[in-house]
């Protein structure tokens, strides 16, 4: 049973440390079913993770893997239990390369713990299939998909230092737009508000057509990020899963990840579109393999977001759209 109550992007990060136990149960030749439970339910299904629909029980023994709220949650019949903590694993070195990311760490803290050496390799982070989309199919009837979509992900349970501001998206999808002689489509991916999903349409400017989306499903989020040719958020969990989702061919778009306290290589899914850009804090953290908050080390400044002008992000941003970047 795949049980996690908690943070999204923990979760997310979590999930190559599930798929570590079952390439072990496989490798032992052990029939198992998989089902998961708890709000992210849905969304782990689309990592083909799960062998068995929700709602159904197992007949033999269970065990329970999740973070600590979800195993408390339904782990108290499992057999045996085990809690993927994001501070606990370290940073791992193997094959003369380091794996610096959560889920390599996940992944190959639970091979040494085993004493096996499983068949998976990096990058571990399973990732999300994708489908049609109702929404998706509304928002381009409605022509607010165009010939450049950028998401730019606001949500963030840390606003004071995680948000990246709507103005400054404008102002990097303008940079863009210019760039590219045409009209951007900026999705501002906002969070819950407390009264469900709410799309605005902002008027529209010269080189850039503004729709706040907030309250949207992380599921439905995840058919709609495919659709864009760039997503641009700050160290949050809607960031991760948009690095995490593809298309049906395979394809997934650049997803830039702005870190201002916490390690930019740990707090990452180790995909190759997935890329980062940090203070020189988040930097010293990937370094030391420190947390800010853990660790309780405080900023040496007062700049957070602002160390990132619209207009250098919006450079790095065409390298990536442009395919100059690997």
């Amino acid at each position: 049973m795949v049980a996690f109550e908690g943070k999204l992007g923990d979760t997310l990060l979590a999930l190559s440390g599930v798929r570590a136990v079952l390439d072990w149960l496989r490798l032992r030749s052990v029939r198992m079913a998989v089902r998961a439970v708890g709000p992210y339910a849905e969304l782990i299904a689309r990592t083909g993770l799960i062998t068995q629909p929700r709602g159904t029980t197992p007949s033999t023994w269970r065990a329970a893997i999740g973070d600590r709220p979800g195993v408390e949650t339904h782990g108290s019949t499992a057999a045996v239990s085990l809690v993927l903590d994001p501070a606990a694993p370290p940073c791992w070195s193997t094959d003369g390369r380091a794996h610096p990311d959560l889920p390599a760490r996940h992944y190959l803290a639970l091979e040494r713990r085993l004493g096996i050496r499983l068949p998976g390799t990096a990058p571990f982070t399973p990732t999300l299939a994708t489908g049609p989309s109702n929404l998706v199919e509304e928002l381009r009837s409605g022509g607010r998909l165009g010939r450049l979509n950028i998401a730019a992900i606001t949500a963030t349970s840390w606003p004071e230092l995680k948000d990246y501001t709507a103005q400054r998206y404008i102002t990097l999808a303008k940079h863009i737009a210019e760039a590219h002689q045409t009209q951007a489509r900026l999705l501002l991916i906002g969070g819950n508000p407390g009264d469900g999903l709410r799309i605005t349409a902002e008027t529209p400017r010269r080189h850039v057509q503004v729709l706040r989306l907030d309250g949207m499903p992380a599921d439905h989020l995840a058919d709609l990020f495919p659709h864009c040719h760039l997503i641009v958020g700050n160290d949050t969990g809607l960031t991760h899963l948009a690095a995490m989702t593809r298309s049906r061919d395979g394809s997934s778009p650049p997803v830039i990840g702005l870190y201002a306290r916490h390690s930019h290589s740990k707090w990452r899914t180790g995909l190759p579109h997935h890329h980062a850009v940090a203070t020189d804090l988040s930097d010293r953290m990937h370094q030391g393999d420190l947390c800010p908050v853990r660790d309780a080390i405080g900023p040496d400044t007062d700049v957070h977001m602002d160390a990132f002008p619209p207009a250098a992000l919006a450079q790095v941003g065409l390298e990536l759209i442009n395919g100059v970047r690997p």
